[in-house]
């Protein structure tokens, strides 16, 4: 990935303390405002317009640049094709959680770090209006993004959130699905992003997310020796430890498959469960 989102070899590495665990996400929540002003201002000289050409126009949208394992590639043209650019140029993710998720109309759904709201505005648009679509992100730059693209979308069946993913401002038993896109791996208590996404769904609910997993065999230092935090590598789980971890929060009928490598013993895979009908939580 580009030094916009990956080239960051300070990263702090592990979990470890409180304290750790906040440089973590003040990094990575840096790194993604970054992203976001680079959409918005279009790659700008700062004034908000281009430099060096003739004309005085002003840049359109500069999608952040990743490589083939990530981002807007990942998406059909069916869906590309129907948003406005800066939500598809926003795009960072390694999957597309949305030809996974099954989506129905009448549905209430929940992106956890939903970014600039490519995948909140392609589910809001399969669960019709009858359904709705919430995006969870802890970033004001990206928020900001985000509700600009759904005025641009005309999406009335969407409601952006600001708050992190391990404490998620809803109720419990609010959604149907909980989606995600190469989100969780960044997160330092990921124990409590998954026991939130097992509260706020609906007995019956499921999950539905892409994210980097590693393999079983690679330790921690390892992964992190394979790429920084916010690349999406040093956080990743293995296969073992997802499947563990989703049942350690109460989820049913979990698969984790992988679908493509993105660094050496370490793939995007699409992540699946289901919260009992009945939880006794």
């Amino acid at each position: 990935m580009s030094e916009q989102i990956a080239d960051v070899r300070g990263d702090v590495r592990e979990s470890g303390d409180a304290q750790e665990g906040e440089e973590v996400r003040e990094t990575v929540r840096r790194r993604y405002a970054e992203a976001a002003l680079k959409i918005t201002v279009g790659g700008s000289d700062g004034d908000g317009c281009c430099g060096g050409g003739d004309d005085g126009g002003c840049c359109g949208p500069q999608a952040v640049e990743v490589d083939e394992n990530f981002g807007a590639a990942l998406y059909g043209p069916a869906d590309r094709d129907v948003l406005p650019a800066e939500a598809v140029a926003a795009s960072l993710g390694c999957g597309n959680p949305i030809a996974v998720a099954d989506l129905r109309a009448g549905e209430r759904v929940l992106d956890l770090g939903s970014g600039g709201g490519i995948d909140v505005l392609l589910s809001a648009r399969r669960v019709g209006p009858t359904g709705k679509a919430y995006g969870l992100d802890m970033t004001d730059e990206m928020l900001a993004l985000a509700l600009a693209n759904q005025k641009k979308a005309g999406a009335t069946n969407v409601e952006f959130l600001k708050g992190t993913i391990e404490a998620v401002p809803l109720p419990a038993e609010t959604v149907d699905v909980v989606i995600s896109n190469c989100v969780i791996n960044l997160s330092t208590d990921k124990p409590a992003v998954l026991a939130e996404a097992f509260r706020v769904l609906t007995p019956g609910g499921r999950l539905g997310i892409s994210d980097v997993v590693a393999d079983d065999a690679l330790t921690p230092q390892a992964r992190a020796e394979r790429g920084a935090w916010t690349g999406c590598i040093a956080g990743a789980l293995s296969f073992t430890e997802y499947r563990e971890g989703l049942a350690a929060a109460g989820f049913t009928d979990i698969t984790v498959t992988p679908t493509h490598p993105v660094a050496d013993g370490l793939h995007s895979a699409i992540v699946r469960a289901v919260k009992p009908l009945a939880t006794g939580r």
